[in-house]
């Protein structure tokens, strides 16, 4: 164990981090998932290189030892959604840095709760506006498991639920009402202009 004051990095940058097409597909997933930099990106990056790594090593097992120490890595992924209980380890290779990113509870509070985008969704959760079960969780990145999923809610404190509710009923009246109001405005436009076409037709019958 190292010292506290000095934790060890969790993260590794990628080996080209200038390339375009890399700077590309990170931006966009920045964007996908609300990610605050690329640092929590390349967490998941480094995270699904261990798991897979543990996937391959027990590939080379024998067969005594593999049916062993199989099961216990297929539970811990199986607990938190990244596989299915009847998956294999070939399942696990498959495995995207996304599909890590999608446990995450800014991304399911985005699905789950109504919000528009995950940037919303991260700001309640660090407000302290998102609860699990009875207790308060403001970390975006807290890996969510299957059984927590279901008990994800607002707060009893937090006026959130009401300001989006009042978003979705506003909207539809915004849209119904604009038609009117340009239909009720064109009458009268045209009513102004007609006086002062017929002064010009008048003025020119005088001349």
């Amino acid at each position: 164990m190292g010292d506290p004051k000095y934790p060890r990095r969790v993260w590794r940058k990628p080996k080209r981090p200038l390339n375009y097409e890399l700077k590309m597909e990170e931006l966009k997933t920045l964007g996908t998932f609300g990610l605050r930099t690329k640092r929590e990106l390349w967490k998941a990056h480094t995270e699904l290189s261990r798991v897979r790594q543990q996937a391959r090593s027990l590939l080379s097992l024998r067969q005594e030892v593999r049916a062993e120490k199989e099961p216990v890595l297929m539970n811990s992924l199986a607990r938190i959604g990244l596989v299915s209980r009847d998956a294999t380890l070939d399942d696990v290779l498959n495995l995207t840095a996304n599909d890590l990113l999608a446990r995450r509870l800014q991304t399911i509070v985005t699905k789950k709760l109504g919000f528009k985008t995950p940037y919303q969704a991260r700001q309640a959760v660090v407000h302290g506006h998102i609860m699990i079960g009875e207790r308060k969780v403001d970390i975006p990145s807290y890996t969510v498991t299957v059984e927590e999923e279901d008990t994800i809610h607002f707060a009893p404190e937090s006026n959130i639920p009401q300001v989006l509710e009042k978003t979705k009923t506003e909207n539809p009246t915004e849209a119904a009402e604009a038609p009117a109001e340009v239909a009720a405005e064109a009458p009268a436009e045209v009513a102004a202009e007609a006086p002062a076409e017929e002064k010009k037709d008048e003025s020119s019958s005088t001349e």
